[in-house]
């Protein structure tokens, strides 16, 4: 309006109001032009935005996941360490109770010899003696349990071994389960003897631990009436060679078991190898048959030309056909010994024979027959 007002005329004020108008419309269409283009964009962002957030949101998923599998396998591992703990603790608590029992005897005897020292001097020297070995008899025992529980665990861990041995040869061995399934049956019936023998020799812990528990009886016992001190102290004696006895015997079943479980291994290793022999095998036969199929045909095909020929021969004469074919057959020679591949051994001597049928014509079907007889023996019953 400033402007306008410094105009003197209505018409310089009309041309000052176009000019006015047509840069506001050059302004609003430069407006208009990048408003689009900011839409464009924005869409593009909104795109992204949505891209970006759904792959944020599936490594959200995945990073839960993760961290819910790290807190399971922690709880897993912590339960694992405490259960362990738990089983040391309890072997540890044993061992206490057991050595704890033990000096609560000799406690025991020791008083006992203290109020007798003044009646039996004789007796306080052998009975300290006793002691003495049954001390020694006790550690031997406890190391023997130390080495039963070892071959306990070292018959697990083989146990757990040859399963997954067995496993991974039944994955090897889906195959070829039909030839080698009595094998398979007989090492299944070996594990299953062999699972027997361990619940054996658990039971048999058992039964030594019950029997340890009736020898503690007995030393109690031995307490109360000295005087028989040396007849038990010989069936004591006894009992435990008997012990040592069993302890060897099952040592022996354990080296047995173990030489045949090693037995059943090499057995299946064996089996793989001749499975791959065998594999091997036939596929060098497969390839021996296809090449004799493509001899095959090859000599088929050059059969069926001699025969067209010779029944041309036959039928049509011999006057026009004495220059066509000793050309032809061996061009139908060296067709046949393309496809082959090889030296013809049989198919040479064709073209003598086919001249010595052109030479004779009082004999064309002998020589016609005489053609085709190297190739193949059953041509006559054709």
């Amino acid at each position: 309006m400033q402007t306008l007002n410094t105009l003197s005329t209505p018409e310089e004020k009309l041309a000052a109001l176009c000019k006015k108008y047509a840069e506001l419309l050059e302004e609003h269409r430069n407006s208009q032009k990048q408003m689009k283009l900011l839409q464009k964009k924005q869409s593009q962002l909104v795109q992204e935005k949505d891209h970006l957030r759904g792959e944020h949101s599936k490594a959200v998923l995945a990073r839960s996941k993760l961290e819910s599998l790290c807190r399971e396998l922690q709880r897993h591992n912590r339960s694992l360490k405490e259960e362990g703990v738990q089983r040391a603790r309890e072997e540890e608590e044993k061992r206490k109770e057991v050595t704890s029992h033990f000096q609560v005897t000799l406690n025991d005897i020791q008083l006992q010899m203290e109020q007798h020292n003044e009646r039996n001097s004789k007796l306080r020297q052998e009975n300290m003696e006793l002691a003495e070995r049954l001390k020694k008899l006790i550690e031997q025992y406890e190391l023997r349990e130390e080495h039963i529980d070892k071959v306990f665990k070292h018959k697990d861990l083989q146990q757990q071994l040859v399963d997954a041995k067995l496993q991974q040869a039944q994955e090897m061995l889906k195959e070829a389960e039909e030839r080698h399934q009595r094998e398979k049956d007989f090492l299944l019936k070996e594990a299953v003897e062999s699972q027997r023998m361990c619940e054996l020799m658990k039971q048999q812990e058992t039964h030594l631990k019950q029997q340890l528990a009736l020898y503690t009886e007995k030393f109690e016992e031995f307490q109360n009436t000295l005087s028989k001190s040396s007849e038990v102290f010989t069936t004591f004696k006894q009992e435990m060679e008997k012990m040592t006895k069993k302890i060897k015997k099952l040592e022996k079943e354990t080296t047995m078991y173990r030489s045949r479980w090693e037995s059943s291994n090499k057995a299946l290793l064996e089996m793989a190898e001749e499975k791959t022999l065998r594999d091997k095998e036939l596929e060098g036969l497969q390839v021996k048959i296809q090449r004799l199929e493509k001899l095959c045909r090859a000599l088929q095909t050059e059969r069926n030309d001699l025969n067209k020929r010779v029944q041309d021969l036959s039928a049509g004469g011999w006057g026009h056909l004495p220059d066509s074919s000793p050309e032809q057959r061996p061009g139908a020679a060296t067709a046949s010994q393309e496809q082959i591949g090889e030296e013809p051994g049989p198919q040479a001597p064709s073209s003598p024979r086919a001249t010595e049928g052109l030479s004779c014509p009082e004999a064309p079907n002998t020589e016609a027959s005489g053609q085709s007889g190297p190739q193949e023996p059953t041509s006559t019953t054709a």
